[in-house]
């Protein structure tokens, strides 16, 4: 085990420009992914090398316990928007993690004993997620829901979809949403989901007439079915290559999806059938919290966030790949990558 959190942070005091925030630098790792229960208890994954670690916050951010290695998996993707997920509901937490073989591992989290579990693989097809590109949501009442990169029958990129629930360590058979009509999806785009009730919306990079734009699946049946996708935004960008940036998306209780995502070096919001709205400049961008939105990104080193989507803009620190929460006493916690470590502060 690593040590308490607390007791090895070092505060680096910064300006920014509304306020003055407290970094901690936790450990070594990369690729930090938060989330909250239902209890409103904050659970943090991130990756070093091979391994997984976990670690939980029940003084809404003010302190973490001990750091829980939950996996060790020989050449797990890590990196780039890679690396382990994680999404939390009422009674289990549950991660995610994809090896370069296209393996996509799975592990269970019992909030009641705060044990973990190893879980049946999330694709039924050996190999067919090399990329190493996956997101994961949970809905209120413990069904898990997983969307990928996927090659199987062609080695071409398409997305693929599964769900889980509480009463079951095996996902569901998978569901191949979408398949590009110029045979392959953007390859390096991490896609990305949110759902709501029976509620399910998957946000990906097409690659479509040699233009790499963002689309929405959605389904009204817990991902059953899926309609065809929408695109996202007027405008497009032809790209030959991948920007390696897919955005982020939430869904709130009336359904309302928001977006937010990268055109060549502008970060739009968005939602569906309506023009995008540019927002600012930079690139890995996600947004948390639907119905108060949080929106973080980069912007060369700096790290930005806003409260809201008319909020003020603020620095966070310096470095990449930030996410952020709102606690349960209605303040946010970001964490991030800087130098090979993670990093989080909060505001």
């Amino acid at each position: 085990m690593k040590p308490l959190f607390y007791k090895i942070f070092v505060i680096i005091f910064f300006s920014s420009i509304n306020t003055c925030t407290a970094q901690h630098i936790i450990a070594q790792g990369q690729q930090p992914q938060l989330s909250v229960d239902n209890a409103g208890v904050i659970r943090m994954v991130y990756g070093e090398d091979d391994k997984i670690y976990y670690a939980s916050s029940s003084d809404n951010g003010q302190t973490f316990g001990n750091s829980q290695l939950v996996a060790t998996i020989k050449d797990m993707h890590l990196g780039m928007s890679r690396g382990p997920q994680l999404a939390s509901s009422a009674n289990y937490s549950m991660v995610t993690a994809i090896d370069k073989k296209g393996t996509v591992h799975s592990f269970r989290l019992s909030h009641a004993t705060g044990r973990w579990s190893v879980c049946a693989d999330a694709n039924d097809v050996a190999g067919s997620a090399p990329e190493g590109l996956m997101s994961i949501a949970a809905d209120k009442h413990d069904h898990f829901y997983l969307v990928w990169l996927d090659i199987r029958n062609d080695k071409r990129n398409k997305i693929c979809f599964a769900k889980t629930t509480s009463h079951t360590k095996s996902w569901g058979k998978n569901t191949v949403a979408y398949i590009s009509p110029d045979k392959t999806v953007c390859e390096c785009c991490k896609p990305g989901i949110a759902v709501n009730g029976t509620g399910v919306y998957i946000q990906f990079r097409n690659w479509l007439n040699g233009s790499r734009d963002l689309y929405l699946l959605s389904s009204s049946d817990e991902g059953s079915t899926f309609t065809m996708p929408v695109k996202l935004g007027t405008g497009t960008w032809r790209l030959n290559g991948c920007p390696m940036d897919g955005g982020g998306l939430v869904v709130n209780e009336k359904m309302e999806v928001t977006s937010v995502w990268r055109r060549q070096d502008k970060i739009y919001l968005s939602t569906p059938n309506q023009p995008e709205i540019e927002f600012a400049t930079g690139r890995n961008c996600s947004i948390a919290n639907p119905q108060q939105p949080l929106i973080v990104w980069q912007e060369g080193e700096k790290l930005k966030i806003a409260d809201g989507i008319n909020g003020n803009k603020r620095d966070v620190g310096n470095g990449a790949f930030i996410k952020a929460v709102r606690t349960k006493d209605n303040k946010i916690l970001c964490v991030w990558e800087t130098g090979g470590k993670i990093a989080f502060t909060k505001m």
